[in-house]
């Protein structure tokens, strides 16, 4: 093994300290709550405008944007995956932070194949606009004002949809290399330009919903631009460089082994997508006063799970080298160890949940109705975090693995055991029974992945969980 120390197993070892593990965490962590952030400032001034149609819309358009969008997330999780393992591959040809040519070649091809996918995607969906807004709202049950509201956002939202598109893949492709600091650069831009143009064209301009839905797209496309710059900065390459292509990276094997992991992807995250949907229209179905305060619950639980996607991240980006090294060994003490610190911040969010949710309400909503019914059910928002760590977690494992015929399989016996179970549940208990679907969607997803790694985990073969080269 000395004699040859550019082998891999000459390597130097991938670092799974908790350190490490929470240097790759914390500015991933503070980059997404700047996401979920722009939803809340939405919602929060839509709130305040004392109609509760107003904010009912609201949360029907947010729920439509993360049905359309959010079911193609696969981009971001394709391009962590893929960056990882190439990383993990490429590691005995450069140091990480000092990349060469060599090196920046499959990354760059990594990240152009997905902004393109991004591009394609979002060009059909703003084309189809007018139809996917109405058959969205009628198949979320939107009442007649609440639809019209959510209409008015919409028609603005979507031409940011390509913006937001990339911006999927700029997270994953920054987030598999360990570059989490880009991200949180990226994502506090758009967060705090959002904030601010929103609020100029709410209270300065007085475009109400409109403004609401201005400032956002304009943020993400301003985000975009900063993406760009900084994937220069990282590749140490011109802007002219960046939009060429190295056609020994756009191979028919590359395109369809990309296509492949989106295809699984694809059908777990609309899955996924669509059961929070089902979750809308059971609210929906309910009266606006319940579809109001859930919008606003349900926030609770988009905040957690880009909080707990920091370590989730981790886990995707340790465990994707690993597996690119075929170091099973440290791949397990990277199972633990990130499972350690996930459940860990899981309990330290619930606690500044249950502190922080009067304040949190009074903030949200000045309609006497809907502050009252979340009130009466803040406990069940209060505890989703330790409800869902489980899922997000073993999410960053699989997806480190790039494994997506398991992520696919796991995704559609989800889809069997959550609608039957969800129905009955709300037809039992109603408002209750709609929060206790939740609470199973994250918990099935957890048992489900965990069933997969544990039987990988007892015959020791992991390798079986990954696709072919």
């Amino acid at each position: 093994m000395s004699a040859n120390s550019s082998i891999p197993n000459a390597m130097p070892p991938i670092d799974t300290s908790y350190k490490r593990i929470i240097a790759i965490a914390l500015p991933v962590l503070l980059a997404n709550l700047a996401m979920p952030l722009q939803s809340v400032i939405d919602t929060a001034i839509v709130g305040n405008m004392n109609e509760t149609a107003k904010l009912a819309g609201m949360g029907l358009a947010i729920q439509l944007l993360s049905l359309l969008l959010v079911s193609f997330n696969f981009l971001q999780y394709a391009s962590s995956g893929l960056s990882a393992q190439a990383l993990g591959q490429l590691a005995n040809h450069a140091d990480n932070n000092n990349l060469t040519a060599t090196i920046a070649s499959p990354l760059l091809s990594i990240l152009q194949r997905a902004l393109l996918l991004a591009f394609l995607i979002g060009a059909v969906l703003l084309l189809a606009k007018p139809w996917l807004i109405h058959i969205g709202l009628q198949a979320l049950s939107a009442n007649p004002e609440s639809g019209l509201a959510a209409k008015t956002y919409l028609d603005v939202r979507f031409w940011g949809v390509i913006a937001e598109l990339m911006n999927f893949a700029f997270i994953g492709w920054f987030a598999g290399q360990g570059k989490t600091r880009y991200m949180l650069y990226q994502q506090g831009f758009i967060a705090v330009l959002n904030i601010v143009l929103t609020l100029f064209f709410v209270f300065i301009m007085q475009m109400g919903l409109v403004g609401v839905a201005l400032g956002t797209t304009i943020a993400f496309w301003l985000g975009v631009l900063l993406a760009l710059w900084l994937s220069c900065h990282h590749l140490k390459i011109s802007w002219a460089a960046l939009f060429k292509v190295d056609k020994n990276h756009f191979t028919k094997e590359k395109i369809l082994r990309l296509f492949s992991l989106n295809k699984d992807i694809f059908v777990r995250t609309l899955i996924l997508t669509l059961s929070f949907a089902w979750i809308t229209r059971l609210s929906a179905q309910s009266g606006d006063v319940i579809l109001a305060a859930n919008a606003i619950l349900l926030q609770v639980l988009s905040i957690s799970a880009f909080a707990l996607d920091g370590v989730a991240v981790s886990a995707e980006t340790l465990s994707g080298q690993a597996a690119g090294r075929r170091d099973w060994p440290r791949f397990r003490t990277i199972i633990k160890r990130t499972g350690v610190v996930s459940y860990g911040l899981a309990i330290m969010l619930s606690a500044i949940w249950w502190l922080a949710m009067p304040t949190y309400l009074d903030f949200m909503t000045n309609i006497e109705s809907v502050f009252a019914l979340a009130y009466e059910y803040h406990l069940y928002a209060v505890l989703l975090p330790l409800v869902g760590v489980g899922a997000y977690w073993l999410d960053g494992i699989f997806f480190g693995l790039t494994a997506g015929n398991v992520i696919r399989n796991a995704a559609l016996i989800l889809a069997a055991a959550f609608f039957p179970l969800s129905w009955l549940l709300y037809q039992q208990w109603d408002m209750t029974g709609i929060w206790l679907s939740v609470w199973c969607l994250l918990l099935l997803r957890l048992i489900i992945l965990g069933g997969f790694l544990y039987r990988a985990h007892q015959s020791s073969s992991y390798e079986r969980l990954q696709p072919e080269a």
